[in-house]
């Protein structure tokens, strides 16, 4: 801070806020800063005292708001000299809803401006302090409905979605022209048709539904106002007191221990968070218990985890793109919001998921060959590769008709092998390239659509056709089988090259290794929605096939922010048995499987 700013600083603190800046002499200068500027340089001030960043958030939060006011000209967002400003209210009000679009409001620290004196000893450093605060929870809420609360990946490698999360700096510089800062923080929640669903229905499951019958009248009325939690003093704590009959004790404003405990036994047979804190939607089940049986906690907490999903997805999908629901089993290609396709597919077992997570779709290729993966050679190929009947009485050889029954191809350096000139013993099979050619006994069909990816999975075709009429359709080792291949493909070389359904049946019928790169990529989402709220509010669940409903109710919903458990507890008893087991040949069952 410039000397000359911190004498002025001082002498204005040390006058009443009211009061003008300075007493004014005839012949004296003018007073060098306005109440503003005060405010401006105690907030100066404030962030550049010592602090201990506790993650690479809070790191560039103080980064961000240390750069825009040490602007001079930038101006303060949410407060002036005599309190909050109508900005400052207008996002405070929308940080206060936080728990209707499936947030937590206790989780964003929200100045307490009631009875603020302007006239008071210390004014400037209370304001600044509430600017500071009110910056701070803006940018962590601009983070939390992108997506930023739990880290997908810390709780199982294949949650690996992409996630694109606002800049601190980018988003205090935004709001601060904005003339709707409510509106602009709102913009971060995901603006998909069925997140919009999903949080009427969380609201109503809450107790707020509109059009809820009055049932019970409430004699005392908690009216809108600033959050309540432990410790604050607030008119309306008196309120709250005679509305939960809770004893007024030395001060019936404080919310002391005797409130908190009231509050959440209320939450708690109420459905509702027990976090003792007094928002929106405590507020609504107050002034209406007989709502208290709307939803269920389970309830509640799938639309809370699903609606969590949504922030994995980016803002604008794009106006054509391809999607695929693992627990519903179902792909769909949208075009303007709508399905112009829909089909069910395979997914990986649960000891093989398929991956949560975006790409682009990049190319098509008919009469694909199958490049047999590592994990498949080590493990379901070479096990069953075993000595023939004389071998060890010097007869050698290897019994490998598995190659030749399943047209399986080996190449090394370039150059074809043949399986039995092989010495299994000593080989690394990971060395050899193993392969299998286009035709009608391959694992992949007549098309693969490509969206490389570092899981290394697909959609594909399959000869196992059998397997999409079960209704849980857990058997790959990760790629997605589509059931109508030739449908898909007609749609995507239709909308991507303008090719005619005749064409695109001509090459599934008889390309042989056809690569055809599209001209424009098509955007890729798997996904994993467990539940959805149809048009006329009843809700579908689907089954929680990998349990990561688990994983993020134990991360999100419990407030961890890491998940020990391992990707191989998995959920088996999720496959009925009778589709868990199989007879025949180990390694043709794992050819099925693919």
């Amino acid at each position: 801070m410039r000397p000359i700013y911190g004498i002025a600083l001082t002498l204005l603190l040390a006058a009443p806020f009211s009061a003008p800046a300075f007493a004014v002499e005839p012949d004296a200068p003018q007073a060098l800063i306005s109440r503003a500027d005060a405010i401006r340089i105690a907030v100066q001030t404030r962030l550049a005292e010592k602090f201990t960043a506790t993650t690479e958030l809070k790191k560039d939060e103080k980064g961000a708001l240390v750069e825009y006011y040490a602007v001079p000209q930038q101006k303060l967002l949410w407060v002036d000299e005599n309190g909050l400003t109508d900005r400052g209210k207008q996002v405070i009000a929308e940080i206060e809803k936080a728990d209707d679009y499936g947030l937590r409001a206790s989780d964003y620290a929200l100045p307490d401006m009631t009875g603020f004196d302007a006239g008071a000893s210390d004014p400037a450093d209370k304001l600044a302090a509430a600017e500071i605060e009110i910056s701070h929870a803006v940018l962590d809420y601009a983070h939390d409905a992108r997506g930023g609360r739990i880290n997908p990946t810390s709780l199982s490698k294949n949650l690996d979605p992409t996630l694109v999360l606002p800049k601190p700096l980018e988003v205090i510089e935004s709001i601060s022209y904005r003339s709707d800062p409510g509106a602009y923080l709102r913009s971060f929640q995901p603006q998909h048709p069925q997140f919009e669903l999903l949080r009427k229905k969380l609201i109503e499951l809450r107790g707020g539904g509109a059009d809820a019958p009055e049932a019970e009248k409430v004699e005392v009325n908690i009216p809108s106002g600033p959050l309540l939690k432990f410790g604050v003093a607030d008119p309306q704590v008196a309120l709250l007191r005679t509305r939960l009959d809770v004893p007024d004790g030395p001060n019936p404003e404080l919310y002391d221990e005797a409130v908190l405990e009231a509050v959440k036994q209320f939450q708690a047979e109420h459905n509702t968070t027990p976090d003792g804190v007094v928002g929106p939607s405590t507020r609504r089940l107050l002034n209406k218990p007989h709502l208290r049986n709307m939803g269920s906690p389970d309830q509640i907490n799938a639309i809370l985890l699903n609606m969590e999903r949504h922030r994995w997805l980016p803002a604008d999908q794009g106006s054509f793109y391809v999607t695929v629901n693992i627990p519903e089993f179902t792909l769909r290609v949208m075009k303007d919001d709508e399905p112009v396709h829909t089909t069910r597919v395979v997914v990986g077992k649960p000891n093989t998921p398929t991956p949560v997570f975006s790409n682009e779709m990049k190319t098509v290729v008919f009469g694909p060959y199958w490049n047999v993966p590592n994990s498949i050679k080590v493990e379901e190929i070479r096990p069953y590769v075993r000595p023939s009947g004389g071998f060890f009485f010097g007869g050698g050889g290897w019994n490998t008709q598995i190659f030749q029954r399943q047209n399986l191809r080996i190449k090394y350096g370039g150059r074809e092998v043949d399986p039995g000139s092989v010495d299994w013993n000593r080989v690394d099979i990971r060395t050899l390239h193993l392969y299998q050619p286009p035709g009608p006994h391959n694992v992949l069909g007549k098309v693969k659509f490509m969206f490389p990816n570092k899981h290394d999975v697909y959609m594909h075709d399959t000869p196992q056709k059998h397997l999409f009429a079960n209704q849980v359709r857990a058997e790959s080792h990760g790629c997605m089988r589509v059931q109508n291949p030739d449908q898909l493909a007609a749609v995507i070389m239709e909308h991507d090259k303008g090719w005619s359904h005749a064409r695109t049946q001509s090459s599934m019928d008889t390309a042989y290794d056809q690569h055809v790169a599209l001209g424009r990529p098509i955007p890729v989402y798997i996904t994993y929605f467990t539940l959805k709220v149809n048009e006329d509010g009843s809700i579908t669940n689907y089954r929680d096939l990998y349990g990561h409903d688990s994983r993020m109710s134990a991360a999100l919903l419990k407030g961890r922010t890491q998940f020990a458990e391992r990707d191989d507890q998995i959920v088996t008893q999720s496959i009925p048995q009778r589709q868990r087991t199989r007879g025949g040949n180990p390694f043709e069952e794992m050819l099925s499987s693919f």
